[in-house]
C-alpha cells in the first residue's frame, strides 16, 4: 500500500551535522526522516522558501527541460529501503505513457516540490523504517525492524531532542 506524504521540513541533524529530510503522512502522523546530502537540502529547502536564484539549480533545470518536452511527473514513491539506503523512483508521463525512473528520495522530493507532483512512501518502507510520530505513543512489538537497539534509541533521541528553532524551512 501507498502512503501519501508532505514535506514536514528540513532540519539539521545536532550530532552529524547533516540534514534530515521530514516526511509527514498526510492522513496520519508518522514521520520518515531521511537523512540527505547539503546540495539536496539547498534545492528543497530554496524551493520551500521560495528563494529565486539568477540561474537555475540542477532540479529547476530538469523541471525546465521536462516542461518543454511536455513530460509530466504525476508522483515520486520512495519504494525500498536496503541496508539503510532508501530508494526511490520518479514516475513520468510522456504522451499517455508512464515511465519509472531510479532515483535518490532527496532528488525526487526536490522535483516533486517543483513539478507538484504526489510523493508516496510503500508501507513496507515506513515499517522498515524508524518511525516517529508527532504525538507520543507507545511502540508495539515487532512494529520496528530496525539493525540495533542503540540505533534505535540514537535516532529516537535525536528526533524528540529536535528544537523546532532548527527547522529553518519547514512547510
Amino acid at each position: 500500500m501507498k502512503i501519501k506524504m508532505v514535506i514536514h521540513g528540513i532540519a539539521m541533524d545536532p550530532l552529524s551535522n547533516s540534514p534530515v529530510m521530514l516526511l509527514k503522512e498526510v492522513d496520519g502522523d508518522r514521520i520518515l526522516p531521511i537523512w540527505i546530502g547539503v546540495l539536496e537540502a539547498t534545492s528543497i529547502a530554496a524551493k520551500l522558501e521560495n528563494i529565486q536564484f539568477p540561474r537555475p539549480l540542477t532540479h529547476d533545470l530538469m523541471k525546465n527541460i521536462f516542461d518543454f518536452l511536455g513530460v509530466k511527473i504525476p508522483k515520486i514513491e520512495i519504494v525500498d529501503l536496503r541496508e539503510n539506503t532508501y530508494y526511490a523512483i520518479i514516475t513520468l508521463n510522456i504522451e499517455g505513457k508512464t515511465y519509472d525512473i531510479d532515483a535518490r528520495p532527496s532528488d525526487a522530493v526536490a522535483l516533486a516540490l517543483r513539478t507538484g507532483a504526489e510523493i508516496f512512501v510503500n508501507e513496507e518502507v515506513l515499517q522498515k523504517s524508524q518511525l516517529y510520530t508527532e504525538t507520543p505513543s507507545t511502540e508495539k512489538e515487532g512494529e520496528l525492524v530496525v539493525t540495533t537497539e542503540e540505533e534505535k534509541e540514537k535516532l529516537k533521541e535525536i528526533l524528540e531532542n529536535l528544537d523546532p528553532k532548527l527547522f529553518k524551512y519547514k512547510m
